[in-house]
């Protein structure tokens, strides 16, 4: 099946691309929870050691050597995050899904706020029908974005540097409201 005619190919190119893009060199991904065989193939095309599997993986390992984490279809909580912190580097870098503004306003403010405890930034992005989150320790995803990458990435159908930008910018009203708990 090409990625056009899956139907989560916005979902899987964002949920890849945005922080492995965000980072300036990826070596060591966690994937934490159930991807398909599209999501794997985006996670691909990139130069990484990739591990797939659920939040064991995390609570497994014992030293400080993972640079991005993906979280799929797995709740945030204060426990899980403090186990990232465990294992994620200290320039790393985590997304999971979340609520949107319209949906939940609620949990989307509560997961910025999780987030925004560890991280340096903690910035919301939209796409589709989906809003995710970026948390990072150093890395700003929209003003260090890895061009070289996110330029040069073959055979995506949703994801663009431009794309990747723009998921980021929210009306007006969303930004003040988010102001003061993501941390931008």
């Amino acid at each position: 099946m090409s990625s056009i005619e899956n139907k989560n190919f916005a979902f899987n190119e964002m949920m890849v691309h945005v922080p492995l893009c965000t980072h300036i060199e990826p070596k060591n991904i966690l994937i934490v929870g159930s991807v398909d065989d599209e999501f794997k193939a985006e996670v691909a095309k990139h130069k990484v050691n990739a591990q797939y599997g659920d939040t064991s993986i995390i609570n497994s390992k014992d030293e400080k050597d993972v640079d991005v984490i993906i979280l799929n279809n797995t709740n945030i909580d204060e426990m899980l995050l403090a186990n990232i912190q465990r294992v994620l580097k200290d320039d790393g870098i985590l997304a999971f899904e979340t609520e949107s503004f319209g949906n939940d306003e609620a949990k989307l403010k509560a997961d910025l706020a999780l987030a925004g405890q560890n991280f340096w930034i903690a910035m919301p992005f939209k796409f589709g029908h989906n809003t995710s989150i970026l948390a990072s320790k150093k890395y700003h995803p929209t003003a260090d974005i890895v061009l070289q990458v996110s330029d040069l990435l073959d055979d995506v159908n949703y994801y663009s540097t431009e794309v990747h930008s723009a998921a980021f910018v929210f009306p007006a009203y969303i930004h003040r409201k988010l102001t003061g708990i993501a941390k931008r």
